[in-house]
């Protein structure tokens, strides 16, 4: 009896892998233009979301200024230079409104139309001429007015600060 040896696992050969019955590549024109597409409509909106954060700068600066004017509001030795400075910030944002009108001029019941008409939620008859009392009223009268009138104006402005609209 001739002996043959057992097969053994070392005398295995690897199969040659065939190549796949299919191109992972699209066949069809249609898939390139889909491809083509989805990038240029994400192109665009990475675009318009980079043009509105950088219009938005401003708007942000005004915001991080509003809260140190009421960081200062809270302290008494600081009150009256940060209350005289919140109708500057207003008067700075509605300047800074990209596109916007020169506002630098208007007073009055103009300076109140111009603020009402840019943001959607009414505003206090008498939020501008607030302002001006703000900016031009003597000191002792500033000292009187209490911190819960003072936080509602601030509430206001920072309502107008985030919501007035801009023209695009």
């Amino acid at each position: 009896m001739t002996g043959t040896a057992a097969p053994d696992i070392s005398q295995l050969q690897d199969l040659a892998v065939a190549a796949p019955p299919f191109s992972y590549l699209p066949q069809t024109w249609g898939w390139a233009l889909l491809a083509v597409v989805l990038v240029v409509a994400g192109a665009a909106l990475y675009w318009r979301r980079r043009t509105r954060w950088q219009h938005d700068r401003y708007r942000r600066e005004a915001l991080a200024r509003l809260a140190l004017i009421e960081q200062h509001i809270d302290d008494p030795q600081q009150r009256i230079d940060a209350v005289r400075e919140l109708p500057e910030l207003v008067k700075r944002v509605a300047l800074s409104i990209p596109g916007g009108q020169s506002t630098g001029s208007l007073r009055g019941e103009q300076w109140q139309a111009f603020l009402q008409r840019h943001v959607s939620r009414p505003l206090p008859q008498d939020f501008a001429a607030q302002l001006a009392g703000l900016a031009y009223q003597p000191s002792e009268r500033l000292a009187r007015l209490t911190s819960s009138q003072l936080h509602e104006l601030l509430k206001v402005c920072r309502h107008w600060i985030e919501a007035h609209h801009v023209a695009t």
